[in-house]
């Protein structure tokens, strides 16, 4: 049971092997609609971080234009999971390798946030980055290694020491 006092944020980035308009792209680009329409209908969805064109893949992180980044905030870890392993959405998955670079370093993070606060950019560019340097914290986590909601969750805009975001 989750704490109705808490959401999940999430932030995953990929880096792109081909510009947006290209056609090895096309199938991603064609499936970002539907996939966000039914993010937006999931059960235990909060919001996202759109641009201009209802996506976000024009929305810069860590200055890199080949980044493309997905933030989202859900009611818990269950729906997050539930969404992310059905329907549209795990098809995408399943061929990310096709669109995508293989990162060595971590690409995806949760961490709990006060119900009704919207996370920015820069303040999950400091979580990636939190859990790069120190592997899952109360701070920033992962689905595999979690913590439950409230534990040592830090004021919203609470950097810990050394961790702002040097992009």
């Amino acid at each position: 049971m989750t704490d109705a006092a808490y959401e999940l944020a999430q932030v995953n980035i990929a880096r792109l092997k081909a510009p947006l308009d290209s056609p090895q792209l096309k199938d991603f680009v064609d499936a970002l609609d539907p996939v966000n329409a039914a993010a937006d209908a999931a059960e235990g969805f909060v919001w996202r971080l759109q641009d201009d064109s209802g996506n976000a893949t024009d929305v810069p992180f860590f200055g890199d234009d080949w980044l493309i980044v997905n933030l989202t905030v859900w009611r818990d870890a269950d729906a997050l999971t539930a969404f992310m392993y059905q329907g549209r959405h795990r098809e995408m998955l399943a061929r990310r390798r096709e669109w995508f670079e293989h990162l060595a370093e971590a690409v995806t993070t949760l961490w709990w946030i006060p119900a009704g606060h919207r996370p920015t950019v820069a303040e999950a560019e400091s979580r990636l980055l939190h859990l790069r340097a120190h592997g899952p914290t109360p701070y920033a986590f992962t689905l595999r290694t979690s913590f439950p909601a409230g534990a040592s969750t830090p004021v919203v805009g609470d950097v810990p020491e050394g961790l702002g975001c040097s992009a």
